[in-house]
């Protein structure tokens, strides 16, 4: 029984779980998916489907929020980087037939108040967002204080456009919330300016070695 054969199992877990929830999504469905008998799937995660899902929250995690630099690098200024980012997400969610590009995103909302062990999972994962997404903008030139709060602010813009340009099948809250976090950084910008942490205090690329 291989590692391959776990990471498939992840994988699918993962993709049921963007389209689907995690409810709908059945460990028969699981086997299938992942092409793996249903002994191995049991082998590599013995608590069976709640562990296989809180290994693929943590795993699709870890590779979205590799996105943000991703999206946002090639820009120099913050002020275009940022609408950039939300006008991906749209072009994105659109060639994809308005599937919900965001595993994590969907089973937070659906188990909050069900499964307390996956909801402190989401949690973990979201907070990691929220730090590393931190510690990018301080590296972009933003103060930590409001960086982290521009960080909550577009995580929450994000998701929640998500799921209405999911329901409408239309990019336009995708890019509305753009340009409302491009608001937002103006505020995060001008309050950078007014305190006195460590931060850099431009605007444009920081140095890589401050981002890693």
């Amino acid at each position: 029984m291989s590692t391959g054969t776990r990471a498939r199992i992840i994988t699918a877990a993962t993709e049921l779980m963007r389209r689907q929830g995690y409810g709908a999504t059945t460990v028969k469905e699981l086997t299938v998916t992942a092409g793996a008998p249903i002994g191995s799937l049991y082998h590599h995660f013995p608590e069976g489907k709640e562990q296989i899902a809180a290994e693929a929250l943590r795993t699709s995690g870890a590779a979205y929020i590799q996105l943000l630099p991703l999206l946002m690098d090639p820009y120099d200024d913050l002020r275009e980087a940022v609408p950039a980012a939300f006008t991906a997400a749209a072009a994105d969610m659109e060639q994809s037939g308005w599937m919900n590009m965001c595993p994590v995103g969907t089973v937070a909302g659906e188990i909050a108040d069900s499964r307390p062990a996956l909801r402190e999972v989401a949690a973990e994962v979201v907070e990691s967002w929220i730090e590393q997404g931190t510690d990018y903008l301080v590296g972009r030139g933003v103060r930590r204080v409001p960086a982290r709060e521009l960080m909550v602010a577009m995580l929450g813009a994000l998701e929640g456009a998500f799921i209405l340009s999911r329901t409408l099948h239309s990019p336009e809250p995708l890019h509305a919330a753009g340009r409302a976090m491009s608001a937002q950084l103006e505020i995060a910008l001008r309050a950078g300016a007014e305190t006195s942490d460590d931060a850099p205090s431009h605007t444009g690329r920081a140095n890589d070695a401050t981002r890693r």
